[in-house]
């Protein structure tokens, strides 16, 4: 059964969750309504030590008084065990979007380690990959969720530890419909990424297909191939992807409206280079089925088991939850 995070009034979302030693930590974001810019809206956190069934008091992490903060991605320092979230400072309007790096290592006490200063400010900056000869990667999209060809998508690159980042710019003057947002990726050694990223609705374009992304890499994410999935029970549903030992890759999402929980389950050898061969979704929990009130999955793993913090409510009032997977997927 789902455990409860926060269930404080307000508009709790949009978790972010990971994993120091024992201790599972939750990021999210509280305000009013679905909005990301308004400046009541703050960042939390709070920790388990139970793998998510009870959970401590709430800690802020962020409020800047003038502007909206989200947490929009995380990781983990190989070196030290230290988690890594990304925090975005949204003002008013999207007047400008500011991205900090904070680290903790017991989700009570968190270090702003980075204020990123980048030529392309990015909408989201996902999960931090560590690749090869301890290279940080993350992804990240910009635009204005407009159908004209305003919006963009690329690579971060750390050498150093997430003090400084150089920005890569994959493609820019995209439609909507061609733009892959809030990706979620896994590195697959010898220089290989592959990524699921959310397909946005064009209005202008009703016929095209609502599915997810399928982003490929061969060279560290220097050049990148896009094909659609076959995964197409989704409505602005952003997929959270778990690579286990076995060399399976699990693609978390939640299908919007409907109020599914879902898992797809693959071969990262089968699906390469075969977007449309995704299983069939297995159906993990159903919660609110309010539209856009619910889902944004976000997932960690803990031994043989899979944590995944989602959202769910209405309009004006939201919680965050959690809910343990078996991650043994032999």
């Amino acid at each position: 059964m789902p455990q409860c995070v926060c269930d404080l009034p307000g508009y709790n979302s949009w978790p972010m969750i990971s994993r120091a030693g024992n201790r599972l930590i939750c990021l999210y974001s509280r305000g009013s309504e679905h909005t990301i810019d308004e400046p009541s809206r703050g960042i939390y956190a709070r920790y388990s030590d139970d793998e998510g069934i009870h959970w401590s008091c709430e800690v802020m992490v962020n409020n800047d008084s003038e502007a909206g903060d989200v947490p929009i991605g995380k990781g983990m320092d190989p070196e030290d065990g230290s988690v890594l979230f990304f925090v975005r400072r949204c003002t008013k309007g999207l007047a400008s979007l500011l991205h900090d790096l904070y680290r903790t290592t017991d989700g009570i006490h968190f270090q702003r380690i980075a204020t990123l200063d980048l030529d392309v400010p990015p909408m989201q900056i996902t999960d931090i990959l560590i690749l090869d000869e301890g290279v940080w990667m993350a992804l990240w999209f910009a635009g204005n969720y407009s159908n004209r060809n305003h919006n963009s998508w690329g690579t971060l690159v750390s050498y150093d530890k997430g003090l400084h980042w150089k920005q890569n710019v994959v493609e820019n003057s995209l439609p909507k419909d061609q733009w892959p947002t809030e990706p979620s990726a896994v590195y697959l050694g010898n220089g290989r990424l592959l990524a699921v990223a959310r397909r946005e609705y064009n209005r202008e374009k009703p016929e095209s297909i609502l599915a997810q992304f399928q982003l490929e890499s061969v060279d560290y994410g220097k050049t990148w191939s896009k094909a659609l999935t076959n995964i197409t029970d989704i409505s602005e549903s952003t997929p959270s992807l778990i690579l286990t030992p076995s060399g399976k890759i699990c693609n978390y999402y939640y299908q919007r409206f409907a109020g599914f929980l879902k898992r797809r389950t693959v071969s990262a050898e089968a699906i390469w280079g075969n977007p449309t061969s995704w299983s069939e979704p297995e159906i993990l929990l159903q919660a609110s089925t309010d539209g856009c009130n619910a889902g944004n999955v976000n997932s960690t793993v803990s031994g043989k088991k899979h944590i995944l913090a989602y959202y769910s409510g209405d309009e004006r009032n939201t919680s965050i939850y959690v809910h343990v997977a078996d991650g043994s997927t032999e």
